[in-house]
């Protein structure tokens, strides 16, 4: 009999684990927040994952349940553990990912490298905090956001003021997290699997260009990172894996300093948009090894096939809606390149796929990227 996992959530991330699950002979299935997810194909059920018992009813016809997002409530998470359901990673390494404070007091308490940061509850706080920082900070909700919202520069309380209000709103004892405005030099990512059973594998690490506060592209290897740095970013990314008990896939999203050092900004307990290279530059894509980790397979191998990998995000797509109508164009201009579209209709911002293009030299790899995802924009 297969065995069968079970993935919380419908977006593009379960999505890309089918391909994966199909590969390996297991029977995925995908509880979908409603019709027309990106992952559709492999909807058995579709439903609140916010309600208990339509969770568990899902989780109950398979071996081992994840995520394709950390927004699952820690209520549900435990009446699942509960029940004997195996859920990865589980709600106390999850309760990390799930809010920012959280996230900073434990890895500042485990002492990982965090940029300086306060929770705020009111504008007196904010103000305090900018004044011992130069005037300048970030700002970002607690909860939620990704893809650049909730997240600000700011240099005054009054330009959070709405979110000050939201969080007076709820009535509970919550704030927003503010941190110093980080001078890096570059941003990068390191991931790594770990299996129940605790063995840990690291993928090289790589470089992130962001704009707007979205991921736009990820070379990988990070260009100039052999070594020490390397060496650090995949310690780094280990210990909080081995601490924090996750289990799948971990992606820590890191800020180098002029000096050589390296901070955590972010953490994602899940197959990340920095980890999307490996489907077509890794031996073991960040998705079958989520797989093979969920349900404490033996892990892939990690290498690379080729020197460099760049996957270069396709942002809004067409003016006209019609992706499918640019395929011939880029396919002929670029057949070395790999095109994934998730199923999702175009609109400005959006993720709706990605271009990955693999070879010997950066700035070659770069270019063909940039240039065959370039196709999909107007």
């Amino acid at each position: 009999m297969a065995l069968r996992v079970g993935v919380v959530g419908g977006g593009q991330l379960a999505r890309m684990m089918v391909p994966a699950a199909v590969e390996l002979g297991l029977d995925i299935r995908v509880l979908a927040e409603g019709p027309g997810m990106s992952a559709a194909i492999a909807a058995t059920a579709e439903g609140d994952y916010h309600d208990l018992d339509t969770v568990l009813a899902f989780a109950r016809e398979v071996d081992a349940v994840t995520f394709d997002h950390e927004h699952v409530p820690q209520d549900v998470l435990r009446g699942l553990v509960d029940a004997g359901i195996a859920v990865h990673p589980g709600p106390d390494a999850l309760a990390v990912a799930q809010d920012k404070i959280t996230m900073r007091q434990r890895l500042g308490e485990l002492g990982f490298p965090v940029p300086d940061w306060a929770a705020v509850h009111d504008a007196d706080e904010l103000r305090a905090f900018l004044a011992e920082h130069g005037g300048r900070a970030v700002v970002k909700t607690a909860r939620g956001g990704y893809d650049g919202k909730g997240v600000r520069v700011v240099s005054g309380a009054a330009e959070v003021e709405d979110w000050f209000a939201a969080v007076a709103e709820t009535g509970a004892d919550q704030a927003l997290l503010v941190e110093e405005l980080v001078p890096f030099t570059r941003e990068l990512a390191q991931s790594v699997a770990r299996r129940p059973s605790g063995e840990v594998v690291a993928w090289p690490l790589v470089e992130t260009i962001q704009r707007d506060g979205v991921c736009a592209e990820v070379i990988a290897p990070a260009p100039a990172s052999a070594g020490r740095l390397a060496d650090a970013a995949e310690s780094l990314a280990v210990g909080i894996a081995e601490t924090l008990g996750v289990t799948g896939v971990l992606a820590v999203e890191l800020f180098q300093t002029a000096d050589e050092r390296i901070l955590v900004n972010e953490l994602a307990m899940r197959p990340h948009n920095t980890g999307h290279w490996t489907i077509d530059g890794a031996t073991t894509s960040q998705f079958e090894q989520h797989l093979r980790a969920v349900l404490d397979l033996p892990l892939g191998a990690t290498g690379s096939h080729d020197p460099v990998a760049v996957m270069v995000n396709v942002l809004g797509g067409p003016a006209d809606g019609d992706l499918a109508a640019r395929y011939p164009a880029a396919l002929a201009a670029f057949p070395e390149a790999k095109l994934h579209f998730y199923g999702k209709a175009p609109r400005p911002g959006r993720k709706v796929g990605h271009v990955t293009v693999t070879g010997d030299e950066v700035d070659d790899v770069v270019y063909r990227a940039r240039a065959a995802a370039a196709h999909f924009d107007d």
